[in-house]
C-alpha cells in the first residue's frame, strides 16, 4: 500500500549526486517493519606492536590517514613504570604502511633518544603528550604547511606545520585555543564542505569528560568553543572523540568516542575504569546522533578490560580484503594491552564500505519512504546485502507519495545479492534522468536485507 503525504516545498532535500548513508533518520519520513541497525566491525590481526625502547605500554592517541600511495600512522611513544608509578618518557612516533595492514617503523634520524637517533621519533617537545596531525585539504594552504597538527602545552592547544609530515615546527609560540581541558587527543582538520578548519577537543561539563568544538579560517585564530549536543543520549564520559569527515561523504562527520566507565574494574590495577567505543554522526558538526550500544566491545580478550583500552585511532582507512574476489573494506584500529607488561598494541578491525549503519528488515518484510528529495543523475545506485531469500525493491513516488508510472513497485527488479554498488532497474531500464530536478520520494521494500547507502549518478 502506498501512503499519502502532504509535503511543503521547504522540506525538500537536495541531495544532488552525493552519497547518502543511512547513519541517521535525515532522509527518512516513515518506516514500517524496518529499523536502523548498528553494525560491529570484525576483529582481525594485530596491526602494530609498540615494543621499541622509545615506545612502551602506554602508547596512545593514534592517528592514521592515507597519503598518496601509502598510509601514515602517528602516536605517542610512552611507557608506564609500575614500580616507580610514573611515565618514563613521552615522544611523538611515526609508522608507515603500503597496505594499511603491515606497518613498519622507519629509522628517521631526527630525535635523539637515550644517545641514538636510530628511531621512529618525529618530535620531542611541547605537545608530545597528544600530537594529532592531519594532511591539510585546504586548496590555499602553503607549501610548507601541507601537514598540520594541534597538541596541548601550557595554557592550551598549539598549532604545528610540516612540509612532509615528518619534519615539524611550531606555528605559534602561544596557544591558539585556550578554553577547555586538553589532556586528551584533541583534533583539527579542514572541513571541505564548509571551507574552514574545525577543532574538537576535551572539556568537562556536569562532572563528565565532554567535547567542545570551534572553527577557524587560518588555523591560528579560532572562535570561542561550544559544546557538542547529543539529543536523546545519556550523560557519559567521552574520553576521546575521533571525529572525522567520512571520506566518501565528507558532509557527514563520524565520531568514535572512547566511552569511559571510571568506577568499574575488571583487572587489578592501580587505576580503575573500563572502556568501549561508541559511534556517532553529525551533519552540522554540532548536533550528533550517538548510539548507546558499543560499536567495539572489550570482548573476550582479558587485556582489553584494563583501564583505558579500546580507544579507536583517529582515521578510517580503505584497505584490501584478504578474501579473494571481494571488494575493499574499511579498517579501524583499536588499543589493547594498555598499562600491561612492557608494550601495548593496536588491533585492526574491518567493516564493509559504508557499513556502519543499515536500514534492515526481517524476511517477513519491512519498508520505508524518504522525505521529498531532489537529485542529479541518470541512475540510482545502492549499497546493500541480502540473504539468499532476501530482496530489495524500489519505487519512485512524487512528493505527495503517489507512484510514478514506470517506476512503481511492481515494475522494480528484485535486487538480491551483496554489492557495494548495484544499479537499480525497473521494467523500462535504469534511466531516471527525466525525474532529475523534480521533487520525488523513494520507497524501499526490503526483506532479510540491509541497505547501507544510496546515490544518484
Amino acid at each position: 500500500m502506498t501512503s499519502t503525504f502532504t509535503a511543503q516545498s521547504d522540506e525538500v532535500i537536495d541531495i544532488g549526486s552525493r552519497l547518502e548513508l543511512f547513519v541517521d533518520d535525515y532522509l527518512i519520513d516513515k518506516m514500517t517493519g524496518a529499523e536502523l541497525r548498528l553494525h560491529k566491525p570484525t576483529p582481525g590481526e594485530v596491526a602494530i606492536i609498540h615494543d621499541k625502547p622509545w615506545e612502551g605500554n602506554v602508547c596512545f592517541y593514534h592517528t592514521v590517514f592515507q597519503d598518496g600511495d601509502h598510509f601514515k600512522m602517528y602516536h605517542r611513544g610512552a611507557h608506564y613504570d609500575e614500580q616507580a608509578e610514573e611515565i618514563t618518557h613521552q615522544v611523538v612516533c611515526y609508522a608507515e604502511s603500503k597496505d594499511g595492514i603491515h606497518w613498519n617503523k622507519p629509522e628517521l634520524g631526527i630525535v635523539d633518544f637515550k644517545g641514538s637517533k636510530k628511531n621512529s621519533i618525529i618530535w620531542d617537545g611541547i605537545g608530545s603528550h597528544n600530537f594529532a596531525p592531519f594532511k591539510d585539504a585546504n586548496p590555499n594552504c602553503k607549501q610548507d604547511e601541507k601537514y598540520k597538527a594541534i597538541a596541548s602545552g601550557e595554557g592550551g592547544l598549539y598549532p604545528f606545520k610540516s612540509p612532509d609530515g615528518i619534519h615539524w615546527s611550531l606555528m605559534s609560540e602561544k596557544p591558539v585555543i585556550t578554553k577547555g581541558a586538553f589532556d586528551s587527543q584533541n583534533l583539527a582538520f579542514w572541513d571541505i564542505t564548509r571551507n574552514r578548519y574545525v577543532d574538537f577537543h576535551r572539556g568537562f561539563t556536569e562532572g563528565v569528560r565532554a567535547i567542545m568544538t570551534c572553527t577557524s579560517t587560518d588555523f591560528l585564530n579560532w572562535t570561542d568553543p561550544v559544546w557538542l549536543e547529543y539529543p536523546g543520549a545519556p550523560l557519559e564520559h567521552l574520553y576521546t572523540n575521533q571525529i572525522t569527515p567520512y571520506y566518501r561523504a565528507p558532509h557527514i562527520f563520524m565520531g568514535f568516542p572512547k566511552r569511559f566507565m571510571p568506577s568499574r574494574r575488571v583487572l587489578e590495577h592501580r587505576y580503575s575504569g573500563v572502556s568501549d567505543a561508541v559511534f556517532m554522526t553529525s551533519r552540522d558538526g554540532l548536533s550528533f546522533k550517538r548510539w548507546g550500544e558499543a560499536i567495539i566491545r572489550p570482548g573476550l580478550q582479558k587485556e582489553r578490560w584494563g583501564n583505558r583500552n579500546n580507544m579507536i585511532a583517529w582515521g578510517i582507512l580503505e584497505t584490501k580484503s584478504d578474501i579473494p574476489g571481494t571488494p575493499n573494506e574499511l579498517s579501524l584500529y583499536s588499543m589493547e594491552g594498555y598499562y600491561q607488561g612492557e608494550s601495548c598494541q593496536m588491533r585492526r578491525f574491518t567493516l564493509r564500505i559504508d557499513g556502519f549503519i543499515s536500514m534492515q528488515a526481517p524476511l517477513k518484510g519491512g519498508e520505508f519512504v524518504t522525505k521529498p528529495l531532489v537529485f542529479e543523475g541518470k541512475e540510482l545506485v545502492i549499497n546493500f546485502s541480502t540473504s539468499a531469500a532476501g530482496s530489495v525493491r524500489v519505487e519512485i513516488q512524487n512528493a505527495e507519495g503517489e507512484a510514478i508510472e514506470g517506476f512503481e513497485l511492481a515494475d522494480s527488479a528484485e535486487n538480491y545479492g551483496d554489492k557495494i554498488e548495484r544499479v537499480v532497474t525497473w521494467k523500462g531500464g535504469s534511466d531516471v534522468s527525466k525525474l532529475a530536478g523534480k521533487s520525488i520520494r523513494l520507497r524501499f521494500v526490503i526483506k532479510d536485507a540491509d541497505l547501507y547507502s544510496l546515490r544518484f549518478r
